[in-house]
């Protein structure tokens, strides 16, 4: 099938959507450490790196991380067309994630990132939440 826009129309709408955020992944979380009794979270504050969750007390900041968006090994998602853009921009999202855990490190941070295959099994993505979270003094 043909696209009835240029390519650089094309590009023009693209380049023009912007992200809403992980919204369905957060909520399955949010479920998952309510369910699981493990509290002293917020949401939406800024810190570097945006993370989606924190838990202030113990410095622990948490990523919940598109499979896809952000070059999951496990997954192996890959685009079947614009290949060289969108490995260009998962590289850049891999490379700045690095950073940005790197960064939140030195300033005495833990860094937890979950992957969404991880909400395939439950009870190991709670057993890890549980271990990284509530067993930190």
């Amino acid at each position: 099938m043909q696209d009835v826009h240029t390519k650089e129309q094309r590009s023009r709408n693209m380049s023009a959507i912007r992200a809403k955020g992980n919204k369905s992944t957060e909520l399955r979380l949010i479920k998952l450490l309510r369910k699981n009794g493990i509290s002293g979270w917020r949401r939406h504050i800024k810190i570097t790196g945006t993370p989606d969750f924190i838990f202030p007390v113990k410095r622990i900041a948490v990523f919940v991380d598109g499979c896809f968006w952000h070059g999951c090994t496990k997954c192996n998602l890959r685009p079947k067309t614009n290949r060289f853009f969108w490995q260009k921009k998962i590289s850049d999202n891999i490379r700045r994630d690095k950073k940005v855990s790197k960064i939140l490190r030195s300033n005495g941070w833990r860094v937890l990132r979950i992957k969404e295959h991880q909400f395939k099994k439950e009870m190991i993505l709670i057993k890890y939440l549980v271990k990284n979270i509530t067993l930190i003094l």
